[in-house]
């Protein structure tokens, strides 16, 4: 099968210009701050604990990030655009260059490990049910992907609902409620999503 060429998709919420060496920098503290959220928690993590894990004053990480919840804003944005960029630009299977349903498959297992590692942030920064659609270019990226793939595969029929079908399964709360409550671990809550995908392009 012929892998039909993904159209580029434009990364939701573009960053601001900034000096490159700022960039930098402002990464590294991200990236840090990532880190310890992934080995203690969002809930655990302290401006002094960033600060000394990257070797800079306390004061140089309140003057980046204003405060700690501007910090975990700033860490919710940073990793959301890591994993874009990772599924639009990184190497296949994720990324372009695979058959489209390995991508879907690839696509939702690292959305549920992606979504899982900094779910405290994701349902911190969850919106109440009537405001969730609203206004959320990320959802609406990841939408615009998952439909491309599925039409790339190849199926027909209403494609939108089928993509918010898909993306439901994908949702921080039902795979908090999941991984916790009901004790599913990644690889069969990725293993389900893959099930899905089978479904919904023929394969299965």
């Amino acid at each position: 099968m012929s892998t039909p060429r993904t159209p580029e998709i434009t990364l939701a919420g573009g960053p601001r210009r900034e000096r490159s060496d700022a960039v930098r920098n402002r990464n590294r503290l991200l990236d840090v701050a990532a880190r310890l959220v992934a080995e203690h928690g969002a809930g655990n993590v302290t401006m002094d604990q960033v600060a000394t894990a990257a070797g800079v004053g306390k004061g140089t990480v309140f003057r980046r990030f204003g405060d700690r919840a501007g910090l975990m804003r700033a860490l919710l944005d940073h990793a959301e655009k890591r994993f874009q960029e990772a599924f639009l630009t990184g190497p296949a299977p994720l990324g372009p260059g695979a058959d489209p349903v390995d991508r879907l498959h690839a696509f939702g297992a690292a959305a549920i490990e992606h979504r899982l590692r900094y779910r405290d942030l994701y349902l911190a920064a969850e919106q109440p049910a009537d405001q969730r659609y609203s206004n959320d270019p990320p959802h609406d990226l990841l939408a615009r992907h998952v439909a491309t793939l599925l039409v790339a595969a190849g199926v027909h029929g209403d494609v939108d609902l089928l993509t918010q079908g898909l993306l439901a399964t994908l949702e921080v709360p039902l795979l908090h409620h999941l991984s916790t409550r009901r004790g599913m671990p990644a690889d069969r809550l990725a293993a389900g999503w893959g099930d899905l995908v089978d479904r919904v392009t023929g394969e299965g």
